[in-house]
């Protein structure tokens, strides 16, 4: 996979978890965004257009580079800790691949 399909997996990601998160805390139409989350999303996705490491991460989540600013990585934590567990039953393939390459990539962070 090349950086620029990493980058666009990332994006759906992070795009269906804020969706999940925005339906389920203020009560949108599924797959819309309040201006908050909106906000919150371009955020993320700007992130991700212009990380220098896309070609040796799997995802932000695990990361050691943490580029957020801290107030906008709480709430793209508070957007993971709440869409994570939920991403079985919505999106299980994708939830199965994030979960496996987030342990592969921890594996690996270890033996290096």
């Amino acid at each position: 996979m090349n950086k620029d399909q990493k980058r666009e997996n990332e994006k759906k990601t992070v795009n269906e978890m804020i969706a999940m998160y925005c339906h389920g805390n203020h009560h949108t139409r599924k797959h819309e965004l309040c201006p908050e989350c909106e906000k919150l999303r371009d955020y993320a996705f700007g992130r991700i257009d212009s990380c220098p490491f896309m070609e040796t991460k799997t995802f932000c989540s695990v990361c050691k580079v943490h580029c957020y600013e801290p107030r906008m990585r709480e709430k793209i934590r508070t957007v993971m800790r709440y869409s994570g567990p939920r991403m079985i039953y919505v999106h299980p393939i994708m939830a199965v691949h994030h979960l496996t390459e987030t342990v592969r990539q921890k594996r690996a962070q270890k033996k290096s």
